[in-house]
C-alpha cells in the first residue's frame, strides 16, 4: 500500500521477490533495479469530414518496459534455472516479480511495483578483469505484460 508524505523517499531501501516468495538472503539482494515503467500508446484518427483540422487521441494498448537488475555474482544458479525453464518453452515459467519501497528505518513497505508474467529475457554476467578491484555482476532484463502499483 502506498503511503504518501511530504517528504521523498530515499532510493536505496527496497525489497526484490523474483516469484518464489522469498526478500531475504543473498538470491534476492540486488544492487540496482532500474526501468519500471510503463506507456499506453495512441493511434490518431481522423475523419474524412471532420470540420476540425486535427486528429482525434485514440487510446491504444499498454506497454510495459524492460526491467534490468543487478547484483553481485554470489555463485547461485536460480536465476539460471529460471533462465533455463524459459528458454525450454515451459509455460509456467512466468512469474510475478515484486518490488517494494521501504522507508528508511526498513519497518514499513510504502510503495510497491507488481511485474505481472515477468521473464528473464537476457542475462549476462562480467565483465572480468584480472586488474581491476570491482565486484563480480551479473545483470538480468525482464520481460512483463502489466505493470501494477500499491
Amino acid at each position: 500500500m502506498a503511503v504518501q508524505r511530504e517528504r521523498p523517499y530515499v532510493q536505496f531501501n527496497f525489497l526484490v521477490d523474483l516469484g518464489t516468495g522469498t526478500t531475504d538472503g543473498p538470491d534476492a539482494g540486488f544492487q540496482e533495479v532500474s526501468g519500471v515503467g510503463m506507456e499506453v500508446t495512441v493511434a490518431e484518427y481522423r475523419n474524412g469530414n471532420s470540420r476540425e483540422n486535427s486528429v482525434m487521441k485514440v487510446t491504444g494498448l499498454n506497454k510495459s518496459t524492460d526491467v534490468t537488475m543487478k547484483r553481485g555474482v554470489i555463485g547461485s544458479l536460480s536465476l539460471y534455472a529460471w533462465l533455463n525453464q524459459i528458454r525450454n518453452g515451459d509455460q509456467n515459467a512466468l512469474r510475478t516479480v515484486t518490488i517494494q519501497l521501504q522507508n528508511e528505518d526498513h519497518t514499513q513497505v510504502v510503495q510497491t511495483w507488481k511485474l505481472l508474467r515477468a521473464r528473464i529475457i537476457k542475462h549476462t554476467s562480467g565483465p572480468f578483469n584480472a586488474k581491476g578491484t570491482d565486484v563480480a555482476m551479473e545483470e538480468l532484463v525482464l520481460a512483463y505484460e502489466r505493470l501494477e502499483m500499491e
